[in-house]
């Protein structure tokens, strides 16, 4: 497959927008790969106000990067009160999260954000990447798709976060988890940059695990040997297997459609996530590095079983 760029992966979200209106061509093309302006970004939030029975008010705004964009997205869309809310939490965990923490939650579990596929995982873009109008269109052109339900539902859901106390062992690894909140999902990624080879930083499910463990020197990591998500759910005794209710934050959670008892294979375990605590899970995949719940959805239903690392 030929990779696409960062000026036309969407033409049809690009061309969806500009007929809503929140959006307009430049000049003969819609210049997807340009940054969006503070200008470009009020015409839509306005555009967008008028849909809505309560606007919120719209004015100017500095650089444009990905996580501003989303900051001001999510407070569009009435979401701004449970974006502080997730950061408070976070910050009363003890986990130093980065400023941008709760509103790349709330813009993930909305949807706003899309990972590229392997073949266009150059034009992935980091949360302080100025954010290119091809993304924006994108994002609203999800806003115009979703339903007031998805909304109230993130809000819902969000509302209900909290996390537990952590010992000093858990706080160090989720530090670390919460500080890539937002980094894309990169095929074979571990690292911020890439030092790995790859074109793109980032990192994809058990990636993001050895990121976490591994390539920070963690002392816990030497447990760690294998790569992918059926190795490091595979290479302990099935006596040493955590089931979902005793499952404590910084645990390694393993999805499929492997039984608790089952060889873990390639086939049967595809995905691994981060055990924040109390029913959340921080991982990586659709929508790079983000918060979701375990106690419902896929995640719930293709839990295999849990692995302790942390002693």
């Amino acid at each position: 497959m030929t990779p696409h760029t960062a000026a036309n992966w969407n033409p049809r979200e690009q061309r969806l927008v500009v007929r809503a209106g929140l959006m307009h061509d430049l000049g003969r093309s819609f210049d997807g790969a340009a940054p969006l302006s503070d200008r470009s970004m009020g015409v839509a939030l306005a555009a967008l106000a008028a849909r809505e029975p309560a606007p919120v008010h719209v004015a100017a705004v500095g650089p444009l990067s990905v996580e501003r964009f989303d900051a001001l997205l999510d407070d569009q869309l009435g979401l701004a009160r449970v974006a502080a809310h997730v950061q408070r939490v976070a910050e009363r965990a003890g986990l130093a999260p980065p400023s941008y923490f709760g509103t790349e939650v709330v813009a993930r579990y909305v949807g706003l954000r899309d990972t590229h596929p392997p073949a266009d995982a150059a034009i992935d873009l980091f949360p302080t990447d100025p954010i290119t109008r091809a993304e924006a269109a994108h994002s609203f052109a999800v806003v115009l798709r979703v339903g007031t339900w998805v909304v109230a539902g993130a809000r819902s859901a969000l509302r209900a976060f909290r996390l537990p106390r952590y010992d000093a062992a858990q706080r160090e690894v989720l530090r670390i988890a919460v500080s890539k909140i937002g980094m894309p999902y990169v095929w074979g990624g571990t690292t911020d940059n890439t030092a790995d080879g790859l074109v793109h930083g980032g990192y994809d499910c058990s990636g993001f695990i050895w990121r976490v463990y591994k390539v920070s020197g963690l002392p816990w990591g030497s447990q760690i040997r294998g790569r992918t998500a059926a190795q490091q759910a595979g290479e302990i005794p099935k006596s040493q297997r955590i089931r979902m209710r005793d499952v404590a934050p910084g645990d390694l959670l393993f999805f499929g459609s492997a039984h608790f008892r089952s060889t873990a294979t390639e086939a049967n375990i595809v995905h691994e996530g981060l055990a924040f605590g109390d029913g959340w899970v921080i991982h990586s995949s659709g929508q790079g590095v983000y918060v979701t719940a375990l106690t419902s959805g896929w995640l719930h239903d293709q839990f295999a079983w849990a692995r302790r690392v942390l002693s």
